[in-house]
């Protein structure tokens, strides 16, 4: 089976995280996955380095719709059995040629696509319509979680054109993870795009609110609500306690977790979080909001959960989770790691996507 992935190509959090993850662990299995951006930029450069046959474009803007009489000349000249993409721009610019396509195509679909563009104006708004036409032109939906496959539901995706593909990544054996870095105080670490939809305007204000003089926060990456949240930084006379750090590689992150106590998620939505994964896997305890499949990744007695945009209950979870010893949040994190291995393989993830695909080339769901 000989599948195109297609993605805009300028992903650089858990969309790129999912694309390359995926398409390594098929390489390793012996699968005919290609990889297609639309302009070089972080996906391709992490694809290439994982030696995933990747082919770029180069587009002259995001909006170069002379793209898309190369994406059809590529899809013909590869002779695919299936088109897969992913990204709001990847869905577009590939229903713009449905009705040329010589194969089915599959949307994974990230994250709710109603809110993935809030703050974003009008631009924001138009893009929304798009992309929801799109996931509902696609011959068939990959939903990160049960949750999930309601919420395309109620967008009038036909129910037999969804498919529940749970995330997952390589977890590596604790031996071969460096040990913990010893610091002073308590440190917290948020991993995602800064935008609206991941909630670090919440976590902010509940960090303040939590009034945790020997804590320090770390926010890692980078979109469009830098400058808003910097902002709010300063009028919560947090400067001091509240680092952003830019965009860092996977590498960078590894370093960085080595000196941190907890991981956060703030989201006021997400699919499946593959953030929570690799926070897991690198031996940190977890606190996120009740998102996506954040319930089923920290079920009861593994981990803290709390109710979306509940800034008190975020704050009085942070100051308790503060107060427990060290061994005991150790612990905690040992328990979150063995129970996402067992059931967040990538092995697991591939062999659902796999059976997926049959199912969209035999026409009926499996």
């Amino acid at each position: 089976m000989k599948v195109l992935h297609i993605n805009a190509g300028l992903e650089s959090g858990g969309g790129l995280t999912h694309i390359v993850n995926l398409l390594s662990q098929a390489k390793k299995a012996g699968q005919d996955f290609d990889l297609l951006t639309f302009a070089e930029g972080p996906v391709a450069q992490a694809a290439r380095e994982k030696g995933i046959k990747t082919i770029v474009l180069g587009g002259s803007s995001r909006y170069d719709l002379a793209l898309l009489k190369r994406l059809k000349k590529t899809i013909k000249d590869g002779r695919y059995d299936l088109v897969h993409s992913h990204g709001a721009r990847a869905n577009l610019f590939v229903s713009l040629i449905k009705s040329s396509l010589p194969c089915p195509w599959l949307i994974t679909v990230h994250s709710d696509p109603a809110i993935d563009f809030e703050g974003r104006g009008i631009a924001g708004k138009i893009f929304t319509k798009l992309n929801l036409r799109a996931i509902k032109q696609a011959d068939g939906v990959f939903a990160i979680t049960p949750r999930f496959e309601k919420i395309l539901l109620n967008y009038g995706v036909k129910p037999s054109r969804i498919h529940v593909i749970y995330n997952g990544i390589d977890f590596r054996d604790n031996r071969n993870i460096a040990g913990k870095e010893d610091h002073a105080g308590f440190n917290i670490i948020n991993v995602g795009r800064l935008e609206k939809v991941k909630g670090q305007d919440l976590l902010l204000k509940a960090f303040k609110a939590a009034n945790l003089p020997q804590a320090h926060l770390y926010i890692a990456g980078s979109g469009s609500q830098e400058a808003d949240l910097k902002k709010l930084r300063q009028d919560l006379a947090l400067t001091d306690q509240v680092t952003f750090t830019g965009f860092l590689t996977q590498e960078e992150l590894r370093q960085l977790y080595r000196k941190m106590d907890l991981a956060v998620l703030s989201s006021y939505s997400e699919s499946f979080p593959l953030v929570l994964l690799e926070a897991a896997d690198n031996l940190l305890p977890l606190l996120a909001t009740d998102v996506g499949g954040a319930r089923e990744l920290i079920p009861e007695g593994k981990g803290w959960g709390v109710p979306v945009n509940e800034e008190k209950a975020m704050a009085d979870q942070l100051r308790a989770i503060a107060a427990l010893p060290k061994e005991e949040l150790a612990a905690i994190a040992q328990t979150e790691k063995a129970y996402a291995r067992q059931h967040f393989s990538l092995d697991r993830q591939l062999a659902d996507v796999l059976a997926g695909y049959q199912a969209c080339l035999q026409g009926e769901k499996a």
